[in-house]
């Protein structure tokens, strides 16, 4: 019997559970990967579900992947189609004895997972193993999921005290090539194009932050030559809150967004890091912000699906708004706050946003025009190449008022721009031209 390995967010070889399990499990590997079509319709909201920016950076990972797995000897086949139509016929076709996958719990994910499950035969085992965290679920100091702490600061603290971070898998094995391997001949399958998913190929703009390509090569080399090469973590806390340059922040969050690279392959290179060359607050703080990765991910395990209801995990009544116009000129950059308006025209010409940045037009659009939250969201999650599902749906929760964060806060836009663009540099950049 054959080893299916079902790619999901986790498009890497390196330290990757479900492959290093399908090759422990002996026998001949595939793998599989779908450009579900549900992913590039429109969201409730109207906004592409997934835009351009993000999409280009997909088929960037998809294909280095498809590249790092043939090194391997894995052939990986593409489609663009539903996993639940397409996974039972490489099931039959290959002769599958296993499936193994990235967990997810997410609603739409495990609705997928839940569909093809209903449809394999009953012969066909399937394992699903968590990949995706800092802290192992296993290895966490809470029992059950459902006392994961409202506050960040008690869980991160507590799993700092009890927790540790696993060690990263061995690297892949390279398997035996088989002659001919005419059994993958019955699929026709390549990697789409933009336009083949229904989308336009983005301009890239010269002044964006983030000019880096999908996959894990490109993950791997940002990481080599933000923490060893250029030695930019040992400043990191400092620079942080940057908004402009490729240098302010590690900008790896687009690759872990994507699975191209492990939140512990991160931590380790750190721990190296601090043991050879330098440990401080700033490269701690690196790890605080993985930590803070991991609750999120937590807080949406632990609540399902409160995580896209309005009102949120704290089931909070608030008078929200819904206009379009206001909306409109939100995203086109056109409110009474300049650094809210360069903020926005970033995002809408790169696909890509500071995290103090993302905070004020939040908190802006949460708080000060007091709209629906979840259309912010949404159209974060149209555009944002870093998209995690977890992060930006929590993180706008937070802002909103109806999720971790117990103060309640609302951004002063005007004190922000004076201390984080206090020459404004930052405006004058993304300042539409007259």
């Amino acid at each position: 019997m054959n080893q299916l390995v079902w790619f999901r967010n986790n498009l890497r070889v390196a330290d990757n559970t479900p492959l290093h399990a399908a090759q422990q499990n002996g026998g001949y590997v595939v793998a599989v990967y779908c450009f579900d079509p549900r992913q590039f319709g429109e969201t409730a909201f109207g906004f592409p579900k997934t835009g351009a920016f993000r999409a280009q950076f997909l088929l960037e990972s998809v294909t280095d992947l498809q590249q790092e797995l043939l090194k391997l000897n894995i052939p990986l086949l593409v489609f663009t189609k539903k996993p639940e139509r397409i996974l039972p016929q490489v099931v039959a076709a290959l002769n599958i004895g296993h499936i193994y996958s990235q967990t997810e719990w997410t609603h739409e994910e495990t609705q997928v997972s839940e569909a093809i499950r209903k449809v394999l035969p009953s012969t066909v085992v399937w394992n699903e193993s968590y990949d995706q965290f800092l802290f192992h679920p296993d290895d966490i100091p809470y029992r059950d999921v459902a006392n994961i702490p409202k506050v960040f600061t008690e869980f991160r603290k507590k799993c700092e005290r009890h927790s540790s971070v696993r060690n990263t898998l061995p690297k892949p094995l390279q398997q035996e090539q088989r002659k001919g391997r005419s059994f993958l001949n019955s699929f026709s399958t390549a990697i789409p194009t933009l336009a083949d998913l229904g989308l336009e190929m983005p301009v890239r703009d010269p002044r964006t932050a983030f000019p880096f390509k999908g996959g894990a090569t490109a993950g791997l080399e940002r990481v080599e030559n933000y923490i060893w090469n250029t030695r930019h973590i040992a400043t990191y806390k400092q620079t942080r809150n940057g908004l402009v340059g490729t240098e302010y922040s590690s900008k790896f969050s687009a690759w872990l967004a994507n699975g191209c690279l492990s939140s512990r392959t991160i931590y380790w290179e750190i721990r190296q890091f601090e043991k050879e060359v330098q440990k401080n607050q700033d490269t701690y703080w690196m790890v605080f912000e993985l930590i803070w990765r991991d609750f999120f991910k937590y807080v949406s395990l632990k609540h399902g699906n409160a995580l896209f209801k309005l009102g949120g995990i704290l089931k909070k009544q608030y008078e929200w708004g819904s206009s379009a116009k206001k909306l409109q000129r939100w995203v086109q950059g056109q409110t009474t706050y300049p650094f809210v308006n360069a903020n926005m025209n970033e995002i809408a010409l790169t696909g890509w946003m500071s995290n103090r940045g993302r905070q004020n037009v939040a908190s802006f659009w949460a708080k000060e025009l007091q709209q629906d939250w979840r259309m912010g969201a949404s159209y974060f999650e149209s555009q944002l190449i870093d998209y995690d599902v977890h992060s930006n749906w929590g993180n706008w929760q937070y802002v909103a008022g109806v999720g971790n964060d117990p103060r309640n806060r609302k951004f002063n836009i005007e004190k922000q721009a004076d201390r984080y663009d206090p020459d404004g540099k930052y405006v004058a950049l993304w300042s539409p031209n007259e």
